[in-house]
Formats: C-alpha cells, sequence, structure tokens
C-alpha cells in the first residue's frame, strides 16, 4: 500500500487546537485570597462541643462564663 495522503483539516480540528493554545496562555495559576486584617478584640462566633462537666464548671461563677472559657483557652494557648 502507498502512502495516504493526510485527510484535510476540518475547522474543528483548528478550533480545537486554537483553543488549547489560547487556554496555555491566558491561565492564571489561582492565587492564595489574602488573609483578612485582624481587629483585636473582635470575637468570632463558633460552634464547640464542650463535655457537660466542663461548661457546668465555667457557668458556676454565673454570667461571664464564656469570657472565663476563653481567658482559659488563652491562657492554655500560651497567650
Amino acid at each position: 500500500m502507498a502512502d495516504q495522503p493526510r485527510r484535510p483539516r476540518t475547522l474543528n480540528d483548528a478550533r480545537s487546537e486554537a483553543e488549547a493554545a489560547f487556554k496555555r496562555t491566558t491561565t492564571k495559576v489561582a492565587e492564595a485570597p489574602p488573609k483578612p486584617a485582624r481587629l483585636p478584640g473582635v470575637r468570632e462566633l463558633v460552634s464547640l462541643r464542650i463535655d457537660q462537666d466542663v461548661l457546668e464548671y465555667f457557668q458556676e461563677g454565673g454570667p461571664g462564663w464564656q469570657d472565663r472559657i476563653n481567658e482559659a483557652l488563652r491562657k492554655l494557648a500560651g497567650k
């Protein structure tokens, strides 16, 4: 068998090649979003599961038990 002639390019082949070349040159590497500035004294609402006996310990002192938990955690974190 003799060499078969190449089949002519179709519009879809050319379009696919052009799109691939365009994508390679325009694709940017995603950068991590900048961390927001921390404001001193701002608290964040979180959901936290605490054992009942630990919660009762902090609540025995009356109002301000959340502040006492926060203070204990800050001390444990070395801050």
